[in-house]
């Protein structure tokens, strides 16, 4: 989760979001490498008093100003275009979680178990005796194995809503009468947090997103004990 005075992303948690990283990385760089160049070359014509009235074309400049942005692009499009074809990658999901955005909080479903459903609202720091991370903590949030595929179907009933989780990589929208799908991959244990990244309405900062990753064999237990606990906190 972020925290104050962190200009930088959030430590990721999945393969993605590391590959996003080192995509910012590279791109940042060029782009300060340009910055330079275009920088030294206008102060050098602002402070240079070099004079050439005969100049009227140069096709060799040109050529070079044109064939040079064409080769960065080029840098930066084919690690793009694999990014983008990763995102999409879905390999073999251990499971499948559904998750549906409501006007103002999320519902959860486990479609490969049976009648593992619940919703999942903010916790007002007023109502709760211990202290929580405010505006980000819920009283029902999502167990998901680590170090294993999972696939996300999502969609909305009322508005467009977006789940988002920016230490995974993720962020999909959530459409009335549409189902997208994307995968995630988280590497580590921990609580992951996320809000909704579209306004939909009044209450559009008050539906986070908060996920636990566990062991597998912690998880296989939470679901067998789902039913008779009544509530896996």
């Amino acid at each position: 989760m972020m925290t104050w005075s962190n200009l930088n992303f959030q430590n990721s948690a999945s393969p993605l979001m590391e590959q996003i990283i080192f995509f910012h990385d590279h791109t940042l760089i060029i782009l300060i490498m340009i910055t330079i160049l275009v920088g030294y070359i206008m102060s050098s014509l602002f402070l240079n008093k070099f004079n050439n009235r005969f100049l009227l074309e140069n096709q060799l400049i040109e050529l070079i100003w044109t064939i040079i942005p064409a080769i960065t692009l080029i840098f930066i499009a084919l690690p793009s275009l694999k990014l983008l074809y990763l995102l999409d990658e879905l390999n073999n999901p251990l499971i499948t979680l559904k998750t549906i955005g409501h006007q103002w909080y999320w519902s959860y479903e486990y479609s490969d178990f049976k009648n593992i459903e619940f919703d999942s609202y903010m916790i007002q720091q007023e109502d709760s005796q211990q202290k929580n991370f405010r505006l980000l903590d819920v009283d029902n949030h999502v167990i998901i194995p680590m170090n294993n595929q999972i696939r996300i179907l999502i969609t909305a009933s009322d508005v467009i809503h977006s789940w988002t989780i920016p230490s995974l990589g993720v962020k999909v929208d959530a459409n009335p009468g549409r189902l997208n799908q994307t995968s995630f991959f988280i590497n580590r244990p921990g609580l992951f947090f996320g809000q909704c990244s579209e306004i939909c309405g009044t209450n559009h900062s008050f539906m986070p997103i908060m996920i636990e990753s566990i062991s597998l064999k912690k998880f296989i237990n939470w679901i067998n004990n789902y039913s008779s606990l009544g509530d896996w906190k």
